[in-house]
């Protein structure tokens, strides 16, 4: 049946032939595919009798040359061209631009990526502007958990799961010395010469001014947080905060306290408007008075692992494994409580919260999220600044002087800078 009148063989009408002698040109035969032999339909373009116009449906006169610019006869298709009649619009000879995902290539890590500037995913380290990696230094054989920069020396610190401390050079980027502690570092903070390192069951205390050793005994397990308040050093453990006071005269530290209340334990700690905040993985965040060492409130608006804590300006910063970073401040109320202000979601759980100014001296909060990524945020706005993938998980993130900070995971740390902004020196 002819598709004039509903079959299904497609073919082209010519104007001003007689359709009953089948005077059709083979749609087969201009998409370059037919077989048949003989063929009943033309194999060959009909030109339009003597006359260049036609009428349409309106009794009006339309030449071959439409509307749209073009004019004469369409092109014939070559016979051997396959499938070109399903090209769509704008597609031939047309560059794609290729959007990038998410995604650090894993060809391009090992050096081996053929794509290019064409290839899907990443081939950095980072996403976004005003900031770049400086260097990328291994040594480590498993997660980089703590990193320290004391103020005023030329040498960094770092420690690992893998039971070491190690010393780094900040001018070379060598590795100048290695530790054996006998335990995995749950974490490590600096105050001015002193280094302190978490280890299971001891706090580990270095003078790096006086090359002075300390052992700080009392806790049970592993030690996951510290904090350090004029002449008070405070340590999260698994069942409780133990408070040591430093003595000036022994120059070491005494136990003084131990701060009992959470259920699990502690995992972040950090002083601030007068007050020790701790975040445990019972999902609250506990509040402590500095003067009497009691806790005066409890925050429970966490479902999951509270994993970090963060003061900026008059707000408590939390982050947790329920995929959600949460900004808290004070009330001006009798009581003076802390109130959830507002709440950020992310994708994945949020592992770790640092603050600092980029060199416009515009606060920037870093916040590392499982998947093995880092993102930088405007504050208060929460306008994404930019991305930082890793291999492996990161953990550690900890700031430096001059805008350096530096991200830590299984396969050793990097250095990051901002970037000075465009028209200053």
């Amino acid at each position: 049946m002819d598709p004039d009148v509903g079959g299904n063989r497609r073919v082209f009408n010519r104007p001003g032939i007689d359709s009953s002698k089948n005077q059709k040109v083979c749609f087969h035969w201009r998409a370059g595919k037919c077989t048949r032999f003989p063929c009943p339909f033309l194999h060959s373009e009909q030109s339009h009798p003597s006359g260049s116009a036609t009428v349409n449906g309106s009794g009006t006169h339309k030449r071959f040359a439409d509307d749209s610019g073009f004019s004469g006869q369409p092109p014939r298709r070559s016979p051997n061209l396959k499938n070109n009649h399903n090209n769509s619009w704008g597609r031939i000879g047309a560059k794609k631009a290729v959007i990038k995902t998410e995604k650090v290539c894993n060809y391009w890590v090992r050096g081996n990526c053929n794509y290019g500037d064409k290839c899907k995913f990443l081939h950095s380290w980072s996403l976004g502007e005003g900031f770049s990696m400086l260097n990328h230094l291994d040594g480590h054989q498993k997660l980089v958990s703590g990193i320290v920069l004391p103020a005023g020396m030329d040498k960094l610190f770092t420690g690992s799961k893998d039971e070491t401390l190690r010393a780094w050079d900040t001018n070379s980027g060598q590795c100048t010395a290695v530790i054996n502690l006998g335990g995995e570092v749950g974490c490590m903070i600096g105050e001015g010469p002193w280094l302190f390192v978490g280890i299971p069951n001891a706090v580990k205390v270095w003078n790096t001014q006086f090359n002075q050793e300390l052992t700080l005994g009392g806790p049970v397990g592993q030690v996951y947080a510290m904090v350090v308040f004029t002449d008070l050093l405070f340590a999260g453990t698994q069942d409780a905060i133990l408070v040591w006071k430093f003595s000036a005269v022994t120059n070491t530290f005494e136990p003084v306290a131990s701060l009992k209340g959470h259920a699990l334990p502690v995992v972040s700690l950090i002083v601030g408007a007068n007050r020790l905040y701790s975040a445990s993985a019972d999902h609250s965040i506990k509040v402590w008075s500095l003067e009497t060492l009691q806790c005066i409130q409890t925050l429970t608006g966490h479902n999951d692992v509270v994993m970090s804590l963060l003061c900026w300006d008059q707000f408590l910063m939390s982050c947790s494994l329920d995929k959600t970073i949460k900004a808290s401040v004070w009330v001006a109320t009798e009581n003076g409580n802390l109130e959830v202000a507002y709440t950020h979601n992310e994708e994945n759980g949020v592992l770790n919260l640092r603050g600092m100014p980029d060199l416009e001296s515009k606060p920037v909060l870093l916040c590392a999220c499982n998947n093995n990524y880092v993102r930088l945020f405007d504050l208060p706005s929460f306008s994404e600044r930019g991305r930082i993938f890793a291999k492996q998980e990161i953990r550690s993130v900890e700031v430096g002087p001059g805008g350096l900070f530096f991200t830590g995971d299984g396969t050793g740390f990097k250095v990051w800078k901002w970037a000075e902004p465009v028209g200053l020196s």
